[in-house]
């Protein structure tokens, strides 16, 4: 082997090292996959998608008001939903409240609750049923809403708010099958926006890949 040969061979070595040192030095950098639940990232997400369940049952209610008024021909309020709601902090004078701020605060504190409840929807999914098809997940989450409804209106403001402000205005104004409905609206909406909460770990992509 000449000179020549020996300064090609050591060149090739060199960038070889070259090379090797480059793909270390981004292996080293790249995070680990990331094989457990990220708990934390489920619990932002579910509050931002609770949004959207939120909203998307509030506007059921403003439908359905509107349409029983052409039904029955009675006036009531297209946010009469949020007007019974505020009985809870403001009690009986809620009712005759038609301010647009008001309301407006009043449905932003709807938005709010909406996304507290998405923590909890959002969680049990990606918990318990992260693999489950379409309506198995419609299930778990049509049971969950129920549930939650049954627990909200009959296990705590049936005697907190008379406790707290006199009456039990909630549960008295609000139809059992209106209250069932909206939180299964609330329900079957997270199952809709399930997959834009579902985490996809990052990788880095080398030259190679």
């Amino acid at each position: 082997m000449d000179k020549n040969e020996k300064r090609a061979e050591l060149a090739a070595l060199q960038a070889r090292v070259v090379e090797l040192e480059a793909e270390l030095a981004s292996d080293e950098s790249a995070p680990e996959d990331f094989h457990g639940y990220y708990t934390a990232y489920y619990v932002v997400t579910g509050a931002m998608l609770g949004i959207f369940g939120a909203a998307t049952s509030l506007l059921a209610n403003v439908i359905g008001s509107y349409v029983w008024n052409e039904l029955t021909g009675r006036e009531q309020h297209p946010l009469r939903l949020i007007q019974v709601y505020l009985t809870f902090p403001l009690g009986a004078a809620a009712l005759d409240i038609s301010s647009g701020v008001t309301l407006a605060v009043g449905s932003c504190l709807y938005l709010g609750t909406g996304m507290v409840y998405g923590i909890l929807f959002h969680v049990v999914q990606s918990r318990f049923a992260p693999k489950a098809g379409f309506w198995a997940r419609m299930a778990l989450m049509s049971a969950l809403s129920i549930a939650v409804w049954l627990v909200n209106f009959y296990g705590i403001l049936w005697w907190l708010q008379p406790l707290l402000f006199g009456d039990d205005w909630i549960v008295k104004l609000v139809p059992p099958w209106v209250a069932a409905l909206t939180h299964l609206v609330f329900g079957w909406t997270m199952v809709l926006v399930y997959p834009f909460g579902i985490y996809v770990p990052y990788r880095v992509q080398t030259e190679q890949t």
